[in-house]
């Protein structure tokens, strides 16, 4: 292997585990909170991606305003979603709980396929996005570069909500017990709605970022997105903030590495990362950066 193409491979996964941080993010902040794996988040993911499409190729918008109204429209879908199908069984068992999760998972799946069709749809990439780039002997696109500084950027403001915020110090608090949380005045229902909203819009951003990346979208987009996420959550720790970033960004740069040192081994790129689930868990269950959580009661 050229060094050419080892620094092109390296972009290439620093691209991708910037896009797998940015959802597993979402499932982190659920979690944490809720101690619930929602999902649907894949979904969510995917009809974020349509709202985008739709937006420039049927209501003729700015690609700019589409993008952002997107992000608006899924960030309040995820609010819908926790008050329909979660809040009603807060205080079930754990398993009803999980059961409407994967419910809601199906629904949406099933709904794109109905409403957006099984076909694939060309997503529009601006013009912005395709500046080539020249860096020595090594030839990329401004994308590139836009998707992980986007997740740089997009960290650091969640941490300033979550750390130096009212309502994030609201959620930290729900984080831990919700009736010690209202007793100190918090209003536990408008954290966990923040928390999903903020998820659902992260989702949004990496749904979009993702289709101006492979430019094609179909319903059934979001499961294996969805569920490499959730193990990337898990490998960096599910819970930490920082651990879902640090796994995002290591599953993504070992898939296309492992694609790059071992070709004959592509057609087991998705097996890769359940592999690196499996031996995470049987190693450290917490994670990287995890730490033993609490068992609500």
């Amino acid at each position: 292997m050229t060094l050419e193409i080892f620094l092109q491979n390296v972009a290439n996964g620093i691209t991708l585990g910037s896009l797998y941080a940015l959802l597993a993010i979402g499932y982190t902040m659920v979690y944490g909170i809720l101690r619930l794996i929602n999902f649907a988040h894949g979904e969510i993911f995917m009809i974020s991606t349509y709202f985008a499409f739709y937006g420039i190729a049927i209501f003729a918008l700015p690609w700019q305003i589409s993008f952002v109204m997107a992000i608006a429209l899924t960030a309040l879908l995820g609010v819908v979603i926790e008050r329909a199908a979660y809040r009603p069984l807060r205080d079930a068992p754990r398993t009803s709980v999980l059961i409407s999760a994967i419910g809601v998972s199906f629904l949406m799946a099933n709904l794109g396929l109905v409403i957006f069709g099984g076909r694939p749809k060309t997503f529009y990439r601006p013009q912005l996005f395709q500046i080539p780039i020249q860096l020595g002997r090594i030839r990329v696109v401004a994308l590139f570069f836009i998707i992980p500084a986007l997740t740089v950027v997009l960290l650091v403001i969640l941490n300033y909500i979550v750390y130096k915020t009212k309502i994030g110090l609201g959620m930290r608090a729900a984080q831990w017990d919700f009736d010690v949380a209202r007793l100190m005045g918090v209003d536990v229902d408008r954290a966990v709605s923040v928390t999903f909203a903020i998820g659902s819009a992260l989702a949004a951003i990496g749904g979009i970022m993702w289709g101006l990346r492979f430019v094609e979208i179909n319903p059934n987009m979001g499961l294996f997105p969805g569920l490499k996420c959730f193990i990337a959550a898990v490998f960096g720790g599910i819970g930490n903030i920082a651990g879902a970033v640090l796994g995002g960004f290591l599953l993504g740069f070992g898939e296309i590495m492992l694609v790059a040192f071992l070709p004959g081994l592509a057609g087991y790129r998705d097996a890769f990362a359940f592999i690196l689930l499996i031996l995470m868990l049987l190693v450290r269950p917490t994670g990287l950066l995890g730490e033993k959580q609490r068992v609500r009661t």
